[in-house]
């Protein structure tokens, strides 16, 4: 494996966040009607929003990086046969965020003022895809947290994998019982904002602790 390789593709675990947080700032600033406090992330994507192609960008980009960060991950973690499932399930999620961001909401609001019966396929498909993001990030933390326990190379990193299993599930759960409303859309980005938060962390402690792993086995401190 080349090193460099293997950097670049860590990295993404920290492009792919900070790519998909600038895309629905950057959109949100282009909308007339729009709140933040109200709407959700998807539909700054819908063919009636302005410029979706920004927020568009920001899905497929962060589920590309996504995918790289997962294989990355399964490398470090010792590959296919020691890594677990967790770097699978991550890979999942980004198939999924690409998925998310190509198959659109059919309108920009959730409940626009000439809105028409049914929707269309892929606002159906788009939906799909949400519901394998959502739970993605509930499970990937957990199996992560199982795997890192016992292992002096990586214990130390399974409580803030548990405690990111444990926000998000709070946070979904509130939004989904929309007990907050109309706060709605600010939890939502915050439950994003957390996994997306801790992929970022860990690919610093990738890119961080990787040529020493390489070259002289277990972390100093390790036992």
């Amino acid at each position: 494996m080349e090193s460099v390789g293997f950097r670049v593709r860590a990295a993404c675990g920290l492009a792919g966040p900070v790519a998909f947080t600038a895309a629905w700032v950057a959109s949100t600033l282009r909308q007339a009607g729009y709140s933040i406090a109200a709407e959700h992330l998807s539909g700054l994507a819908a063919p009636d929003a302005r410029d979706p192609e920004i927020m568009v960008a920001g899905f497929v980009g962060l589920g590309a990086c996504t995918i790289a960060f997962g294989s990355a991950l399964r490398e470090a973690l010792g590959g296919r046969g020691r890594a677990g499932r967790g770097p699978a399930l991550v890979q999942a999620a980004g198939i999924a965020t690409v998925a998310a961001g190509l198959l659109r909401r059919d309108r920009m609001l959730l409940h626009p003022s000439d809105a028409v019966s049914g929707q269309s396929w892929h606002n159906h498909g788009h939906d799909l895809a949400s519901g394998v993001i959502y739970a993605s990030l509930l499970v990937a933390p957990l199996l992560l947290a199982r795997r890192f326990r016992g292992d002096p190379e990586w214990d130390a990193l399974r409580p803030s994998a548990v405690a990111t299993a444990a926000g998000t599930t709070v946070l979904l759960g509130l939004f989904w019982s929309r007990t907050v409303e109309p706060w709605n859309g600010v939890v939502q980005r915050v439950a994003v904002a957390v996994p997306l938060a801790a992929m970022a962390a860990l690919a610093l402690e990738l890119l961080g602790q990787w040529p020493a792993r390489r070259g002289a086995g277990p972390r100093p401190g390790t036992r």
